[in-house]
């Protein structure tokens, strides 16, 4: 017997994906390994193509055309987020730690979520970094500490929201689930 495309399942069924969608998150430690694991591998991203933008640009000094190398890691760091989040839910590192972001119902994220989310992600740092500008600390040492603190507070906060989901998630009307359930 021949199943046509058009006749084959394509996925979950409503009530398998809200199903899906409402149990527990992952582990707080594993998306913070999971977090720690992406920044690792953003940094190879930050080396190719800050690599590429310095050759393109004739770049010979880090702190010529800064902003443009900052306004091009920005976009390949959306690029890279948007990309994986829209396509099947993982990113490298959320799939080696079995996590996946899906929309609130369980279906996967379309790319206004995606980029909603990306954008909405940036409160782990800008409020630190944003504080420690405000305060005129410009040591590393005195925003690494405003950063750290701040990503302790961060998660902290996870424990007062509903199924201890992030902030950046709710807003968005996402949220991780583990795939191993």
């Amino acid at each position: 017997m021949t199943v046509s495309p058009a006749s084959a399942p394509v996925g979950l069924s409503t009530a398998a994906r809200l199903v899906r969608a409402q149990g527990p998150a992952p582990a707080l430690r594993r998306r913070l390994a999971a977090f720690t694991y992406e920044g690792v591998l953003l940094f190879g991203l930050f080396m190719v193509v800050g690599f590429i933008y310095s050759i393109a640009t004739n770049q010979r000094h880090a702190l010529h055309g800064r902003e443009g190398m900052m306004a091009v890691l920005f976009l390949a760091l959306s690029a890279y987020f948007l990309w994986f989040w829209t396509h099947g839910g993982q990113t490298l590192a959320m799939k080696t730690w079995h996590i996946r972001v899906v929309a609130q119902d369980g279906s996967p994220v379309s790319i206004k979520q995606a980029l909603q989310r990306y954008l909405a992600a940036w409160l782990w740092f800008m409020p630190a970094w944003a504080g420690a500008w405000l305060a005129g600390w410009h040591q590393s040492k005195l925003l690494y500490g405003a950063m750290g603190v701040w990503i302790l507070i961060y998660t902290a906060v996870t424990w007062l929201l509903p199924q201890q989901q992030f902030l950046h998630d709710i807003i968005c009307k996402t949220r991780l689930i583990d795939t191993r359930a």
